[in-house]
């Protein structure tokens, strides 16, 4: 078993090592400097789209659509997989996921802009859009179009079925009704009926169910982390010291004997803010295609928005991971503990004043959190390994896929953690690779339009 862990963390290492990543920044830095850094100067503009009424074909509205593509982003990623890279990589890993944040954000503004521009309707007269399309039908003639398309829909199928879709959530929301006294068999049960039921629906019951949890579970998760960092306000100036001071010296929080560089804390803070965010991943793309608007500028503004929401929620968790553990030991994992439940403690620390006997409340916000997160990110994977399916088989396949995706998720609760995050990153990045190819390829086309857009925007059109 071990050697099959070593195998599975090498081959990790070299599909996110710095020649992926550096593409990503480098694709994103490049729509940055074209496009203006839109997540500040267009910011304000893409707030007021995500509230606005669409108009256009689409199977969904635009609000929907984002809280669609917002549930398979925001899940487990934003408490356990940022509690793993503070772990691994000290406070200096958050610094890292802002800056590959901030150039990704152009990134996730094109995909969305490309779902719309070249989403088709399909044969049960639903909409089919993401990357596979816009690389298949935007790059229609160039030899490579068609591999690509079917490499990212292969990726996509993986991620979904062994990857972020299934094992990872599914594992998470098991631990966390542990909590609540429930076996995992038990758990593993609640978990596969509830899926099942929303799933079965279709985008239209998905969509109905994720635009009522997704916004709840959001400002539940923000308000309590806004309450833990009022009750540490003095803390806080200390926090950002650690966070940059961690991003290159991080001797100073993991040791002097740590061996850890900082490229390797870097590395661990783009791959952790790409898994979060999933900027160059295109899988968002997939469920904005459904959106109900012709403009693929006001699509990309809302997908953009998304993202932001996303480093949002992922800074609040690390921050408050930072701010509540004074103890360098923690960032080295030497106490054993991981993941959520690192987190957890970290929120039990500042909320230990409020308990119902022996139940303390920071615990359970954070096992709330995580059953939402991880269960809206299963239901919105299953739709994009769906549409994955539909583009390379057909619609009969779906029924099939939808019940090997269940016995996935079944799967999850026996599964260690370390391992399943590992799988999801190999997965993510099979997919990342034709995206932002494609992206490249698109990238004309994206910028000329979208300033056309500007400056009718500016004239008042």
């Amino acid at each position: 078993m071990k050697n099959i862990e070593s195998f599975i963390i090498a081959i990790n290492e070299f599909v996110w090592g710095w020649p992926l990543i550096g593409l990503i920044l480098c694709v994103g830095l490049y729509f940055s400097v074209k496009l203006g850094i839109l997540g500040f100067s267009k910011l304000k503009l893409s707030m007021k789209y995500v509230l606005e009424r669409g108009e256009g074909e689409g199977d969904i509205s635009v609000f929907a659509s984002l809280c669609t593509a917002l549930s398979a982003t925001i899940g487990t990623g934003n408490i356990v997989g940022i509690a793993v890279a503070i772990t691994c990589g000290g406070p200096g890993a958050l610094f890292w996921l802002w800056i590959s944040s901030i150039v990704s954000f152009a990134i996730k503004y094109s995909e969305g802009f490309l779902a719309i521009k070249y989403r088709i309707g399909g044969k049960d007269g639903k909409m089919c859009g993401g990357p596979m399309y816009y690389i298949s039908i935007g790059l229609h003639g160039k030899w490579y179009a068609k591999i690509l398309s079917r490499v990212f829909a292969i990726g996509g199928i993986l991620v979904a079925l062994i990857g972020i879709g299934t094992l990872a959530q599914s594992n998470s929301i098991a631990i966390a009704l542990g909590a609540f006294g429930l076996s995992p068999i038990g758990a593993d049960v609640i978990i596969v009926v509830c899926v099942a039921a929303v799933i079965m629906g279709g985008i239209h019951r998905i969509a109905s169910v994720a635009e009522k949890i997704v916004p709840f579970m959001t400002l539940f998760y923000l308000a309590s982390s806004i309450i833990v960092l009022i009750l540490n306000f003095t803390v806080i100036p200390d926090v950002f010291l650690a966070i940059f001071k961690g991003a290159f010296y991080p001797e100073a929080f993991l040791g002097a004997g740590c061996g850890i560089t900082i490229s390797q804390i870097a590395s661990i803070g783009v791959s952790r803010g790409i898994f979060s965010h999933e900027s160059g991943l295109g899988s968002s793309a997939i469920a904005e295609a459904a959106g109900q608007t012709n403009s693929p500028v006001k699509q990309g503004l809302v997908s953009m928005s998304g993202a932001i929401l996303s480093v949002i929620v992922c800074s609040m968790t690390g921050i408050i991971l930072i701010l509540t553990c004074h103890d360098t030991a923690l960032f080295s994992g030497s106490d054993h503990l991981i993941g959520a439940e690192l987190t957890s403690q970290a929120f039990c620390t500042s909320l230990d004043f409020i308990s119902f006997g022996e139940y303390l409340v920071g615990k359970y916000i954070v096992d709330l959190a995580i059953i939402l997160f991880a269960f809206t990110t299963i239901i919105g994977w299953s739709y994009y390994g769906e549409k994955c399916i539909q583009f390379i088989l057909g619609d009969s396949y779906i029924t099939p896929y939808k019940l090997l995706f269940l016995f996935f998720v079944a799967l999850g609760p026996f599964y260690k953690i370390n391992i399943i995050f590992t799988l999801a990153d190999i997965a993510t990045g099979i997919m990342t690779i034709p995206n932002l190819i494609g992206l490249i390829g698109l990238r004309k086309m994206i910028i000329s339009e979208t300033k056309v857009c500007w400056n009718s925007i500016k004239s008042g059109n």
